[in-house]
């Protein structure tokens, strides 16, 4: 089943490497979306795909790089969109 969600991370997320790092994640998975820091210092990340592969991705960003310091990721269910490749900005 294909899904689509929305994150928003924060902790110490922007200039760790955390967008570069969750589009090769997502690559691997297979999982489409995009990646873009926020103003006020989070991170808001789309994912699309197959659920098991989307949860892998999410699970991962609950941990993030190795220089990340994730606090919260809130997680928002959306309708697919068909997005295909994954996108940083």
């Amino acid at each position: 089943m294909m899904v689509r969600r929305r994150l928003l991370i924060s902790g110490h997320v922007q200039g760790v490497f955390f967008r570069d790092s969750c589009r090769q994640m997502a690559r691997e998975q297979s999982v489409s979306g995009s990646a873009r820091n926020l103003p006020d210092g989070r991170i808001e990340i789309q994912l699309e795909g197959y659920k098991p592969a989307v949860d892998r991705v999410i699970a991962w960003c609950r941990l993030g790089p190795p220089m990340a310091e994730v606090e919260k990721v809130e997680v928002y269910e959306e309708r697919p969109t068909g997005q295909e490749g994954f996108t940083v900005s």
